[in-house]
Formats: structure tokens, sequence, C-alpha cells
């Protein structure tokens, strides 16, 4: 590695310390980047640098915005009265690509986890639970992940909500749509039981 010139290789560690991205990966893209064309390059540093001044939190779902409100939360034709509550802003953005939900979001920014101490103050739970408090919303979505700690976030906010006069459900999980039942976790086969419903 140390046979490349210092700027080559300072790239190399700094893209290294994206998730995902080990040394030879780096590198690779790094030589990508060297082969791009100025102009490229520099679209590539300039859209970097426009998303850390532009990007903001959503003051009301708290997804990433241009803008203090997000799109979806601004859109009119949303149905207001419907909240989705999921853990982080990609898992917003995978329940839109499904074209499945009408309404509005709520992100957490986390999951409660005890281990890491992460506790309720730590996420957006008491936004959530002010927002459900404002009466405007009548059926709370909980999407939070399978995990223990996913779920453990799920049983807390249905507690929460417990008293008051909202509808809390769960999104289903089970055996995907063309899965393979010997190659499904066991895990996920008991869950699919559990959520078993008539035809």
């Amino acid at each position: 590695m140390y046979h490349y010139p210092p700027s080559v290789l300072n790239l190399i560690k700094h893209l290294s310390r994206l998730p995902g991205i080990g040394e030879k990966t780096a590198e690779r893209l790094a030589m990508h980047i060297l082969k791009m064309s100025r102009r490229d390059a520099e679209q590539l540093s300039q859209s970097i640098l426009a998303l850390k001044e532009s990007i903001q939190i959503c003051s009301m779902c708290f997804a990433l915005s241009d803008t203090e409100t997000c799109k979806i939360c601004s859109d009119p034709s949303r149905d207001a009265s419907l909240v989705c509550v999921v853990e982080q802003p990609g898992d917003m953005a995978s329940i839109e690509k499904s074209g499945a939900y009408p309404g509005l979001y709520h992100i957490l920014q986390g999951v409660l986890s005890p281990m890491n101490n992460i506790g309720p103050d730590d996420i957006h739970i008491k936004e959530l639970l002010a927002r459900i408090a404002s009466g405007k919303v009548t059926e709370v979505v909980l999407a939070t992940s399978t995990s223990v700690e996913g779920e453990s976030t799920a049983g807390f906010i249905a507690e929460k909500l417990r008293s008051l006069p909202v509808k809390v459900s769960r999104i289903a999980s089970g055996v995907p749509i063309g899965g393979d039942l010997k190659y499904v976790d066991q895990v996920t086969l008991r869950r699919a039981m559990e959520t078993r419903h008539a035809l």
C-alpha cells in the first residue's frame, strides 16, 4: 500500500472510514476517482460539501431534509392521522419505495439499547408521545426492526401509547415472498406462524 503517493494514501484512509468500506474497496474507489475527469471529481466533492451544508433534520418527523419541514410532512395529500414509527431515515426510504404507505413518519434516530446506554431520553420517543397527544393521529404503525432492540423499543412505545386514544399496530413479519422454508431461520418461521391470518 505504501507504494502509493501520500495524496492517494490519504484518500484511501478517508474512504476506508466509511461504513462497509474496507481497505481494498477504498483502494478501488480511490483508483476510480483518480480516473474520473476533473469535472466529475469536482462535482462529487461539491455534492459532499453541499450535503453537509444543506441537510438538516425535519422539525416534525426527524427525517433528513433541505428545509425545516421535509417534503413528506409538507405534503397535504399525505394522511396526517397515520404515523409510521421507524428507527432510521433509511427505513423510511425503504417504506416509501414500496409505495404502500400513505401516511406520515416519525423517525426515532435509534432504538432502546440498555447495553449501549441508550434509553428513552436518547431517542425521539418524547416527541412521538407529544405528537400523538395533540389528538390529530388516530393510528401509530410500529415499524422497528425485529431485532431484540427493535422489538423492545416497539413494546415500550406500545405500552406508553396504551393510555392514549390511538390505535397501535405492528408491521407484519415472516417468510419473504419467494422464500424457501428450508432456508428461513427459526425466529422468522416462529413469527410467521404466530402472525398467520385467514384466507
